[in-house]
């Protein structure tokens, strides 16, 4: 079975039966976004380079057996895949992926996070968080909830970038943007932009994230291109909210032709959509081929990118990656 086969089948399951040796050094723990506060995730890779993240459930129909000192093998619908099991360095392989404000004013109702107990990270306990792992990572990414107001966490992460650009190492950022956002970033030295459309459409977006503006992320996008240059903008949309496939394709469309990269993000359930089921295999791999051809007509390649989610690639089907 072909690589984007397996991986779709992992990400319409959503987790894996982890067994074999201890395994703890292996397990990555959210602090944003819909697994936030879960028992932890892996990132499995094969010999390729390729990669999935799975969430671990003893009752999942798709085993990971751990050999020992990361030595690995996938056992899926009959397939026996050898590989390993990446250390996350920060979240996620290769990155120093933090969370800067780990609880939300909002209740965007996918997302678990405004029910947990999070606290805002110190810019000196971040800057120690980055040092500690500064010779294993290839880049910085920052993402945060909004603690107060959308004005004062653009505020602070400033000032975590601003102590961070020293590093050397890439940043990228991905927070909800005011309309400076992106200048102020970019003049930071920022390299790349994620600001999270969410859902493919205004009508959808109102009905999951109340309180937040669809426009404005839209309008951020838009600017930021202009800075940051084409390919380095991006922006998740969640497949499973209720859109059509027709939804989907408009969007992508719509951004890739303005130079943002859009990242398809199958749906996690959680708080409020709890219930909803995940996105299938097939239809995950039916927008893998829509989505690779609107990349590919607009001149946009996510294997250029250097932070974030399109530099890890272990929630989505990835075109030129994984398909």
């Amino acid at each position: 079975m072909e690589w984007k086969h397996l991986k779709a089948r992992v990400l319409e399951t959503g987790a894996v039966r982890l067994s074999g040796e201890p395994a703890d050094e292996y397990i990555s723990r959210s602090a944003a976004g819909p697994s936030a506060g879960s028992s932890g995730s892996i990132f499995f890779t094969t010999g390729g380079g390729r990669r999935v993240r799975a969430g671990t459930d003893d009752a999942s129909p798709i085993e990971v057996v751990h050999r020992g000192g990361g030595e690995a093998t996938l056992i899926i619908d009959g397939e026996v895949i050898s590989g390993r099991l990446e250390p996350p360095a920060l979240h996620c392989p290769r990155q120093a992926y933090i969370t800067v404000s780990g609880t939300c004013i909002f209740h965007c109702r996918y997302c678990t996070v405004p029910g947990l107990a999070g606290q805002r990270k110190t810019i000196d306990e971040i800057v120690r968080m980055v040092k500690d792992v500064a010779d294993r990572v290839d880049a910085i990414a920052i993402t945060s909830g909004v603690a107060s107001s959308i004005e004062e966490e653009e505020a602070y992460t400033l000032e975590v970038v601003a102590a961070l650009r020293s590093s050397g190492i890439p940043i990228g950022v991905s927070i909800y943007p005011t309309p400076r956002t992106p200048a102020r970033l970019h003049a930071l030295g920022v390299v790349e932009v994620k600001f999270n459309l969410e859902a493919a459409t205004p009508e959808l977006f109102a009905k999951m994230c109340p309180g937040l503006s669809w426009e404005a992320i839209r309008d951020a996008l838009t600017s930021s291109v202009e800075l940051f240059g084409p390919g380095r903008v991006y922006s998740n949309i969640i497949v499973g909210l209720g859109e059509t496939d027709d939804d989907l394709e408009r969007l992508m469309k719509d951004l890739a032709g303005s130079g943002v990269v859009p990242i398809l993000r199958p749906l996690t359930p959680a708080a409020s959509l709890a219930d909803q089921p995940r996105p299938s295999a097939e239809r995950l791999l039916s927008l893998a081929v829509i989505h690779e051809r609107i990349l590919r007509e607009a001149g946009l390649d996510p294997r250029r990118a250097l932070t974030m989610c399109a530099a890890c690639t272990g929630c989505d089907l990835v075109p030129g990656r994984d398909t």
